[in-house]
């Protein structure tokens, strides 16, 4: 027993580490990107308190019978608001000290006397403090999982006016308390249906697993829930790419994890070697790292080279000797990505074949040799994609079948470091020109970018921008009204309440 417990302990870390896969992509969001979600949000918050939908009140005073109703939030003043992050998955939004202005319309029925009117009131000392509960969900998805809410107001009042104005100033007690308390109960419940259904609409907006391209996909499920401090907001995403055609094909995570330590930015995206070595393997996987020149696509200088340099073996296969050459370069193994302080590369093998292609024969290989590049990338931020531009550094051909073959092919080193330089890489550059999408919601792009190199990772810390209110992107994706599936048998009388566009 004493044995079994002693393994135990000595397996302990070891399962700790291995149950914590680590993310390709982390995304920490800091106190001062909070502080123009905050600003964004309490336009959110007045807007969905303006639309609150308060019950009639009526009741009866000994001979005096009193309706409220058609009750309109008019106005509210929202000076005193805070958000921020609560260990371990929440955030606390509180506003303090609020108002909010009403009219609504009444009508008081006093023996033979009737009078009807409206009403213009105010609730003062208006106090709500709401916790969000953020998690992620079965597909992955960073949401809104649960929220409590507590709303009171501290004072209400009432101007009244009209011929029975003594009277209603005597009701006052009666009637300010009902809407105090009917003001007090729906202001929750129009914050939850906001934060549970209308918030996390646009958290929907957020990719999750998607197409970058029709070769692969990438998967940025979150890989646990958030990790919230008393500063930042932390998420780990698989960031992982895949080949559509076995889109359940995953790179095994070796890499170094991020470590995100800045706090000055109000974001900052992280993405480790794994990031970028699972795109190269998908694309390898995809069968796509090739590309073919025959014909006149071989540049005329090279074409002449390449036909000195075989001339004897061409020569020897007359009437071969006026056949198109063919150059195909293909990537033998994925490429593997390296970021360091000083730098980002990645390191590929390749083998090209160069062949004659005699019309109406089959193709008669001249020489096969092996190559091995080196590149440097610049990783950038544009809106919301990361693009890489990549540059050749270094270039080296060498014969796989003898040293002494690979000393006759250096005369081709040159040349060959020319056709990829002028006509290979700007086709990989162009493939790489769209990007990948960063998982931010739909609405929110990145301003000042700044990318720092880590040893295995490296981060983009940015600032936040609303190009779209949260209004309009809950518009946006709103579900429409669905038609009934059958016809109603007879007409019904069109509706006064609005539909949504």
């Amino acid at each position: 027993m004493a044995a079994g417990s002693f393994l135990l302990l000595l397996l302990l870390p070891w399962l700790v580490t291995s149950s914590h896969s680590p993310p390709g992509c982390k995304i920490r969001i800091t106190s001062k990107g909070l502080d123009l979600v905050k600003q964004e949000g309490l336009r959110f918050v007045e807007q969905e308190l303006q639309n609150i939908t308060v019950s009639d009140l009526h009741g009866k005073e000994g001979q005096f019978h009193y309706n409220i109703s058609q009750v309109k939030v008019m106005d509210l003043q929202l000076a005193l608001s805070d958000l921020h992050f609560q260990p371990q998955q929440h955030l606390v939004f509180n506003i303090s000290n609020a108002s909010i202005s009403l009219r609504f319309r009444r009508q008081l029925l006093y023996w033979f006397f009737y009078d009807i009117g409206s009403i213009n009131a105010s609730a003062d000392g208006v106090h709500i403090h709401t916790v969000l509960q953020l998690a992620k969900d079965e597909a992955g998805r960073l949401k809104i999982s649960n929220i409590t809410c507590n709303a009171s107001i501290a004072r209400m009042h009432a101007g009244f006016s009209g011929t029975l104005r003594k009277v209603y100033e005597f009701l006052s007690t009666f009637i300010v308390t009902g809407m105090r308390f009917l003001l007090s109960q729906q202001i929750c419940p129009s914050l939850e249906h906001a934060s549970l259904v209308l918030l996390n609409s646009v958290l929907d907006t957020v990719p999750v697993r998607n197409y970058v391209d029709e070769h692969i996909g990438i998967d940025y499920s979150l890989l646990r829930d958030p990790a919230v401090s008393a500063d930042t907001l932390d998420l780990d995403f698989k960031g992982v790419f895949f080949p559509r055609a076995r889109e359940n094909q995953e790179l095994e995570n070796h890499a170094v994890e991020p470590v995100i330590k800045e706090t000055e930015r109000m974001v900052y995206v992280a993405f480790s070697e794994y990031f970028f070595d699972s795109a190269m393997h998908a694309y390898f996987q995809a069968g796509v790292l090739a590309i073919e020149l025959e014909g006149e696509k071989v540049p005329k200088d090279l074409e002449v080279l390449l036909r000195a340099t075989f001339f004897g073996t061409i020569f020897m296969m007359s009437p071969a000797v006026d056949a198109p050459l063919r150059l195909v370069l293909q990537v033998s193994a994925p490429p593997r990505c390296v970021i360091k302080p000083s730098g980002t590369s990645v390191s590929v093998s390749a083998f090209l074949n160069i062949s004659l292609v005699p019309p109406g024969r089959p193709a008669v290989q001249l020489s096969s040799m092996a190559m091995e590049t080196k590149l440097s990338a610049r990783v950038f931020l544009q809106g919301k994609a990361l693009r890489v531009q990549l540059d050749l550094r270094r270039f080296r051909i060498y014969s796989k079948q003898s040293a002494l073959e690979s000393l006759a092919l250096f005369s081709l080193q040159g040349p060959l470091k020319t056709l990829l330089q002028l006509t290979i890489m700007p086709l990989i550059n162009e493939r790489t020109k769209k990007g990948v999408q960063i998982p931010l919601p739909e609405g929110m792009d990145f301003t000042r970018e700044v990318v720092t190199n880590h040893a295995g990772f490296l981060t983009v810390g940015a600032d936040l921008h609303f190009s779209k209110g949260l209004r309009e992107v809950i518009e946006k994706y709103r579900p429409g009204p669905t038609a009934p599936a059958y016809p109603s048998p007879q007409p019904t009388e069109p509706s006064t309440d609005p539909h949504p566009l």
